[in-house]
Parts: structure tokens; C-alpha cells; sequence
């Protein structure tokens, strides 16, 4: 007999209880590692350069390849993120209407942040060209991963990087386009302070024109409606004509 097995038997012959060893598994709570909690992503810079994905940098060497067989023959140049993106697209018969006969390039790419078209242009995307005039739209993106201040700093850093690449290019800064159909969306009110603050560059036109043509797309009541941009963010064809029509005036004066 086991030792521990006599020891019980004798331990019940005189009337006490006595507690066995246990061989037992722990319990899972007790094996468990504690949890690590997620940690959230680092936060990025509105004015650091950065690239993106693979993907990203594919579209990237594609503007590489198009700007050296455009060298030379640019004269109007746009510049953004997935609403200049959208020219070539739900844009594309305005585009080709209105900016094709003025020798345009497109170097719009969805999903883009001030961040990104920093390290664009700091990477060859307009090397090589002089146009007359630039297009600039850029910064909504920034709204869920940046403060106004910093969006504001982002959208200048753009504007800079601009033109130390293209001392010669005029530049017509666009105040970020409205978003969210409510006239009250938490956006609108951001968009408006940093549209405020970008309105600063404006230089009288001399180098930067700035314009803010976000009211043309909003009814009386300030909605945005889906007759013009469907997601409450990017236009639809209508919502393109209504943005070329806004400035025509000024990329002719401008371009002259």
C-alpha cells in the first residue's frame, strides 16, 4: 500500500480528516499569462515625410515614369489626395473637357496625407516639369489622426515643398472641401478654422492664391447633399462640373 494511502486509512480510524496532495491541473485562470493590452499606433506627423504601402509606391513610380515622358509639357499641375485622385475617374469627361487642352497633370493618390505628399514631392514626382500653375487640395485625411494646428502646418509644409521644387509654378491653394452631410458635423467646424488659418498663405496671388469654394457644394441649408457628393466626401459628376466651374476664372488668370 501506498504510504499516503496507509496514512489515510489510519488518519479514519481515529476519526480525523486528513487532506491529500492534490495532482490536479491548475486552473486555467491560474495558467492564464496576463492579457497585454493593444497598444495604440503611433501617432504620425502632418509634416514628416512618409511613404505608404507597396501599392502606394507603385502608383508613385507610375507618376515617376509619366512625369519624365511629360518633361517639358506640363503647364497646369494637380496635386491631392482621393478627391484629385477622382479626375481621372468619376471626374474624368469634366477633366477632359476642361483641363486636357491645358496640358494637365494629375498627381492625385486616394488616401493621402499632407505627410505623404511631402515625401511625393521630395521624391521626384514633379522633377523635371515647370508648370505655370499648381492645384492643391489636401488635408481631410489628416482630420482623424492630426489637430487642426497640425493639419494647418501640414497643408503649409505642402505648400512649401511646392515651391521649392517649382520656383516658377504659381500655386491655387483650395480650402479643404466640406464633409458630412449636416451642416452640423464636428468636421465642418474643423475644416472651417483650418481653412481659416490656410487662407494666410494667400500672398495676393503673387506666388499662392488661396480659395475656399466649399459653399458651392452645400445647399441653402449647408447640406451636403448626395445629388453631389454621394458619401458626403467625394463628388460625384456633378459635384466635378461644380469644381471646375469654381475655378476656371482664376486658373485662366492665373496661367496667363
Amino acid at each position: 500500500m501506498f504510504p499516503f494511502l496507509r496514512n489515510t486509512v489510519i488518519a479514519a480510524a481515529l476519526g480525523f480528516t486528513m487532506v491529500l496532495p492534490s495532482f490536479a491541473a491548475e486552473p486555467a485562470a491560474a495558467q492564464a499569462k496576463p492579457a497585454v493590452a493593444a497598444q495604440p499606433r503611433p501617432k504620425e506627423s502632418a509634416t514628416e515625410p512618409k511613404p505608404r504601402d507597396a501599392n502606394w509606391v507603385k502608383r508613385h513610380e507610375g507618376f515617376l515614369k509619366e512625369v519624365k515622358e511629360l518633361a517639358g509639357k506640363v503647364d497646369l499641375l494637380f496635386v491631392g489626395d482621393s478627391i484629385t485622385d477622382g479626375w481621372r475617374r468619376t471626374g474624368k469627361a469634366v477633366w477632359d473637357e476642361s483641363y486636357a487642352p491645358l496640358k494637365a497633370f494629375n498627381i492625385g493618390i486616394g488616401g493621402d496625407r499632407t505627410q505623404h505628399v511631402i515625401w511625393r514631392l521630395q521624391n521626384g514626382e514633379v522633377e523635371g516639369i515647370s508648370p505655370k500653375l499648381a492645384v492643391m487640395m489636401i488635408g481631410t485625411n489628416n482630420l482623424g489622426g492630426n489637430t487642426n494646428e497640425e493639419i494647418v502646418a501640414g497643408i503649409t509644409g505642402c505648400v512649401k515643398e511646392l515651391q521649392t521644387r517649382l520656383p516658377k509654378t504659381k500655386i491655387l491653394l483650395l480650402g479643404v472641401f466640406p464633409r458630412g452631410a449636416a451642416a452640423d458635423n464636428p468636421s465642418r467646424a474643423r475644416i472651417k478654422a483650418i481653412n481659416a488659418d490656410i487662407a494666410k498663405l494667400d500672398d495676393g496671388g503673387k506666388t499662392v492664391k488661396y480659395m475656399d469654394i466649399g459653399d458651392k457644394f452645400l445647399d441653402k441649408d449647408g447640406v451636403l447633399t448626395k445629388e453631389i457628393m454621394p458619401d458626403a466626401l467625394h463628388p460625384n459628376a456633378k459635384g466635378y462640373q461644380i469644381w471646375a466651374d469654381a475655378i476656371k476664372a482664376p486658373i485662366a488668370e492665373m496661367m496667363k
